[in-house]
């Protein structure tokens, strides 16, 4: 019962990094997309994009918390306790990203409108790096057994956490690109379609140079998890999840946008289960096995059973609000940012004494 656990907490991750990413990646876009009017275009698209799942994919993070909490108590106290640094800022980044985002659209002027959409533009690249670098805490083995036994800063400032963070923002902003690039074409905006294009292509083409220089990063801080991922089954996928990326990149070139919104999805999956394949037989490497961690028979069973009746609510739902985006269904109409707010005029600014 502990490798259905783990398996339901994997499958988790993975959907949590393939829709929370885009979900989390569209802030960099908007963060850097420039001023009022050069930016409101893109800005307006990914407001329109992001407004009918941004709350619907952080649905995934919940799960997996519940799942790690209940099945794995050691390996979650652990980890919780080591890692409250960068999980507090993540966590806190969430709620401000959320309420920023949704507080935006509804601003008066763009004075208020500027100051929202730094706030969610800065939270979408902190929580992703954040939450990579604490999995690169668990992954590099700075994670012990115990209530807060591990190094409250070293456990997620390193090399191993640095890199897995930045791959995190990079990764994220890579399918979020995509996904906004097939959205432009289904709202029939050229010129967004190839802003976006050209943001997919270029973050694509970061991440995997990030991810093949980040494997000598790995050797020489992470020797367990650099030999997981060059090994067997982690080698595999890694492998997989290359081939996914260039076939990506090939789409989106040709501009069959439609489809590298699934090979990005399995290049990201891949490197997720990846990871867990170069992690095994450990949760926390050198520390704790899958087997050492597991709660007890009753506990997983209960929780087998709370799951199972809980995906067959979640599952049918989230199912049919994807299908629902991806037939258009939910489209708004297209208006760029700066055009939904009122002007700054002389009366915003303060009044010299």
């Amino acid at each position: 019962m502990a490798e259905v656990c783990l398996a339901l907490a994997i499958i988790g991750i993975t959907a949590y990094a393939v829709l929370g990413g885009a979900d989390l990646g569209a802030g960099l876009w908007d963060l850097t997309a420039g001023g009022d009017q050069r930016g409101g275009r893109v800005r307006g698209m990914i407001q329109r994009s992001m407004s009918p799942v941004w709350e619907a994919n952080h649905v995934w993070l919940i799960f997996v918390l519940v799942i790690l909490w209940t099945a794995f108590p050691e390996f979650f106290g652990s980890s919780m306790s080591t890692l409250y640094i960068p999980l507090f800022i993540a966590a806190f980044g969430i709620i401000l990203r959320g309420a920023a985002f949704a507080v935006r659209g509804q601003a008066a002027t763009m004075r208020e409108a500027r100051s929202f959409g730094a706030v969610f533009a800065s939270s979408s690249v902190l929580v992703p790096f954040c939450l990579g670098a604490a999995l690169g805490g668990i992954a590099s083995g700075r994670v012990p057994v115990g209530n807060a036994a591990g190094a409250p800063i070293d456990s997620w400032v390193n090399p191993t956490s640095i890199l897995i963070g930045v791959l995190a923002v990079v990764t994220g902003a890579y399918i979020s690109a995509v996904y906004l690039a097939a959205d432009a074409v289904r709202a029939d905006l050229p010129d967004l379609v190839e802003s976006f294009r050209t943001r997919a292509l270029g973050a694509g083409a970061v991440a995997g140079l990030i991810a093949i220089g980040g494997l000598f990063v790995i050797r020489s801080d992470a020797h367990g998890l650099f030999d997981g991922l060059t090994s067997d089954g982690g080698l595999v996928l890694v492998l997989l999840s290359a081939a996914f990326g260039v076939l990506t990149l090939a789409l989106v070139w040709t501009r069959r946008l439609s489809l590298a919104r699934f090979s990005s999805a399995a290049a990201v999956g891949c490197i997720v289960v990846g990871w867990a394949f170069a992690q095994s037989p450990y949760l926390l490497p050198g520390e704790l096995t899958l087997d050492q961690a597991a709660a007890n028979d009753a506990t997983l069973t209960a929780l087998l059973i709370s799951v199972a009746v809980g995906l067959c609510l979640l599952v049918p739902s989230l199912a049919y609000l994807y299908r629902l985006v991806l037939r258009g269904t939910l489209d708004q109409e297209f208006q760029p940012l700066d055009q939904r707010f009122r002007p700054l005029t002389a009366d915003d600014h303060p009044k010299q004494p």
